[in-house]
């Protein structure tokens, strides 16, 4: 499995940014898919995630009501859409894939990763 994240920039706060992950394979509809994130002397952490059917999401607590994580399985594609963007949301975005239906909250059960896109929101 090949993930392609895209769709970062920069951004003034309060504004809106919409990432996209493209995924190679025939089996997409199969994984759980989910959003990390990376700023600059921290850890990775958990964004989004989206079970095989796009029925069932998890949000972290710091984006929960400003983010939605959606898929179009025709597609092969998950997507983050970022509204009320602040500054401590500056970092870089990666989408991952695991290899069972259902998402996780944890980076450890996620077997595939895109190469990241880079998120700036400027005060």
């Amino acid at each position: 499995v090949q993930l392609q994240a895209s769709g970062g920039g920069l951004v003034q706060a309060g504004g809106s940014l919409r990432l996209s992950c493209a995924a190679s394979g025939r089996t997409f509809s199969s994984y759980g898919m989910g959003w990390f994130r990376q700023a600059p002397g921290k850890e990775r952490e958990f964004v989004a995630a989206i079970n095989w059917s796009g029925g069932s999401t998890i949000y972290a607590d710091s984006v929960k009501g400003r983010f939605t994580i959606s898929r179009d399985n025709a597609k092969n594609t998950v997507y983050l859409q970022m509204n009320s963007l602040k500054p401590e949301d500056t970092a870089v975005y990666y989408c991952a894939a695991r290899l069972q239906r259902y998402y996780s909250d944890s980076q450890y059960e996620y077997h595939y990763w895109g190469q990241g896109t880079q998120v700036t929101v400027s005060s």
